[in-house]
């Protein structure tokens, strides 16, 4: 007779059809329903991975960063994308010296990068997806507009900022402290910011694709947006990361926006 294996939370999955793993269930979730509607495993990272921005924000987000490092079966490639943004052109040890730092601040305008998460996962989209981008992005969008279980973990973060959300970011205290209070657990947060982002219909190019609308309207149109227009609505001001504790203004310019763009290193 068989020995009875010694019990375990953390079995061995197998499966004969996909199988996708994230840090939340709603994103692991995504990707799987991107699966079982035909996309391949790129389509699902993507919304498994834009979902994740919407259900974790402190963690990661629109504005944060992600390097991929994939494999594509079919081809027999490995690859890496960097979606890591350079720092701004200004970022300078002087001009942190002259605002009284000798370290870069851990928040705030002053630490900010250029975000490439978004950048990098409609390129990767763009050249290795089958569906339209609609069907990928709806998702993260769909929790970002109703709501979604919130973790402890993030009603914790929300009050451990809720002080600089008031005092200097009245914008992200409309979303994240609703009537000014810091949201309980499992209080679903609308994440206003997704409503604006353009979701067309246009595929990638790893599927089949419409006649000319993938490159008006798809993640290359996406991507086209993106760097053409940077973002000339950056705030002015961060918070007061200097010895003086005042406001300052923040580095990241709209010229550091448009001239960084996702990179293959290896393909």
């Amino acid at each position: 007779m068989a020995e009875i294996p010694d019990f375990t939370t953390r079995p061995e999955l197998a499966g004969t059809f996909g199988m996708v793993a994230s840090t939340h269930w709603l994103a692991s979730a995504a990707g799987m329903a991107v699966l079982e509607q035909g996309g391949n495993a790129f389509d699902a990272a993507v919304a498994a991975g834009l979902v994740l921005q919407v259900t974790e924000p402190h963690l990661n987000g629109l504005g944060g960063e992600v390097p991929v490092i994939a494999h594509h079966a079919g081809r027999g490639e490995t690859f890496v994308l960097c979606g890591q943004g350079t720092a701004p052109a200004a970022a300078t040890p002087a001009a942190f010296g002259d605002l009284g730092l000798d370290l870069v601040p851990g928040s705030g305008l002053l630490a900010a990068c250029v975000p490439g998460a978004f950048g990098a996962w409609m390129l990767l989209l763009r050249d290795y997806g089958t569906l339209r981008l609609r069907d990928v992005m709806d998702y993260a969008i769909g929790y970002a507009v109703g709501g979604y279980p919130m973790l402890p973990s993030i009603s914790w973060a929300i009050d451990s900022v809720a002080g600089l959300f008031r005092e200097h970011w009245p914008s992200s205290a409309e979303v994240y402290l609703p009537g000014g209070a810091v949201p309980d657990r499992g209080r679903g947060s609308p994440t206003r910011c997704w409503r604006d982002l353009p979701a067309p219909a246009g595929r990638g190019r790893g599927g089949q694709r419409g006649p000319g609308r993938a490159d008006r309207d798809g993640p290359a149109g996406v991507l086209r947006g993106l760097r053409g227009r940077g973002d000339r609505r950056l705030p002015r001001l961060g918070r007061g990361d200097g010895r003086d504790r005042r406001p300052h203004r923040g580095l990241l310019s709209a010229a550091d926006m448009s001239a960084w763009q996702p990179r293959w290193r290896s393909r």
